[in-house]
C-alpha cells in the first residue's frame, strides 16, 4: 500500500473505531494492554517534572499515565491525527481531572515540535500503522533531546513454538469475527492483523531504532512476544532515567 494511501484508509479506520477503541481493546487484548503500558513505564522511569510526547495517542490512555508519572510540574503532549480519537481522549482527561495535557492534531511523519523538546517521546499500539516508521522513529528521535528516550510499546510476532500457531490463529480468524460482533466492524478489525504481517519482529525493529540514530537499545518481550517494548536512548547528555544498561549484540538486551 502506497504511503498516501496507507494514511488515508488508517484515518478512515481510527475515525470509524474510535467509539468503540477502549472497549475492543480491552477485549481483544483480555485486558493485558493495560499491564503492558505499566511495564512500559517502569522501564522507562519516568521521573517527575518531566516533557513527554505521547505520538499517536489515540483516545490518550498512555498520555493520561504520562501525566500522572511527571507530576504537576512536567508537561504531557499528546499528539493524533485522528479528531474522533483526540475528542475521546480529552472526554477522558477532562473526567480525570488532567484538563493540562496539551492535545495536537498533527502528523507523526512530521512532528510539530523543535528539536530537543522532550526528554520522552513515546507511541503505543501504533508505529505499524504509520506510512514510514523510519521517519517517525526519525523525528520522535529529533524532538527528544539529548538524552532523551524514544519508547514503542507494539504489537510483535510470537517466539514460543506452539504457542506461536496457536495465536495466529485467534489474530488472523477469531479477532476479526469479534470485531464484527461487539464493534459491527469487520474490515476495520481484519486491518489488525495484515497490519502486523510486514511489520518487523521485535530484532527488526530493535534494528530500526539503531538506523535511527538511537543507542543503548532495549527490548522487553510480552507474553510469549506477542507484544513488545522498546526503548532506545538519543546520544549526548544524561539519560532522563536511571542506568540504561548494556546493549546486546544488534543493539538490543531481552528480558
Amino acid at each position: 500500500m502506497e504511503r498516501t494511501d496507507k494514511r488515508a484508509f488508517v484515518y478512515r479506520v481510527f475515525e470509524s473505531i474510535a467509539p468503540a477503541y477502549d472497549r475492543m481493546n480491552t477485549l481483544l487484548s483480555f485486558g493485558a494492554h493495560k499491564r503492558w503500558r505499566r511495564i512500559m513505564l517502569e522501564m522507562m522511569d519516568v521521573r517527575p517534572g518531566s516533557r513527554a510526547l505521547d505520538v499517536a495517542t489515540g483516545t490518550g490512555d498512555l498520555a493520561l499515565a504520562l501525566r500522572r508519572s511527571v507530576g504537576a510540574a512536567g508537561e504531557v503532549v499528546g499528539l493524533d491525527f485522528s479528531p474522533a480519537m483526540l475528542a475521546r481522549a480529552r472526554e477522558k482527561a477532562a473526567r480525570a481531572g488532567l484538563a493540562d495535557i496539551v492535545w495536537v492534531e498533527g502528523d507523526a511523519l512530521a512532528l510539530p515540535f523543535p528539536d530537543g523538546r522532550f526528554d520522552y517521546a513515546t507511541i503505543g499500539f501504533a508505529l505499524r500503522n504509520v506510512p514510514d516508521l523510519d521517519r517517525t522513529l526519525a523525528e520522535m528521535a529529533r524532538v527528544v533531546r539529548p538524552g532523551g528516550l524514544v519508547v514503542s510499546l507494539e504489537l510483535s510476532k510470537p517466539v514460543v513454538p506452539g504457542f506461536r500457531e496457536i495465536y495466529y490463529v485467534y489474530f488472523e480468524r477469531i479477532l476479526p469475527l469479534l470485531g464484527r460482533w461487539f464493534a459491527r466492524r469487520y474490515e476495520e478489525y481484519r486491518w489488525l492483523p495484515e497490519s502486523l504481517r510486514g511489520f518487523p519482529d521485535h530484532k527488526g525493529l530493535a534494528a530500526r531504532f539503531v538506523r535511527a540514530g538511537l543507542t543503548d537499545v532495549r527490548v522487553r518481550l510480552l507474553f510469549g512476544g506477542i507484544a513488545a517494548v522498546h526503548v532506545g536512548r538519543k546520544p549526548g547528555g544524561d539519560a532522563p532515567f536511571g542506568a540504561v544498561g548494556g546493549s546486546a549484540e544488534g543493539g538490543a538486551a531481552l528480558f
